[in-house]
């Protein structure tokens, strides 16, 4: 499962899909230059989103829930 604590990078190396997610929900990490060093918790809040819904989204979509 996907946690807060996963970095950004790792995650869509990991599950490709959760990059076109992410971006679908108004985040443009995988652009961003902070995505090599941020969580997603970091990322997520930064932007002002509910961590544990895109997370709940995330597990949900990859079917990893």
């Amino acid at each position: 499962m996907i946690t807060k604590d996963i970095g950004i990078m790792e995650l869509v190396q990991k599950f490709p899909k959760a990059g076109h997610l992410l971006m679908a929900s108004g985040l443009g990490c995988i652009g961003c230059a902070a995505a090599q060093f941020e969580t997603l918790e970091q990322g997520v809040t930064a932007h002002g989103m509910d961590i544990d819904a895109v997370v709940d989204m995330l597990n949900r979509e990859l079917g990893l829930s």
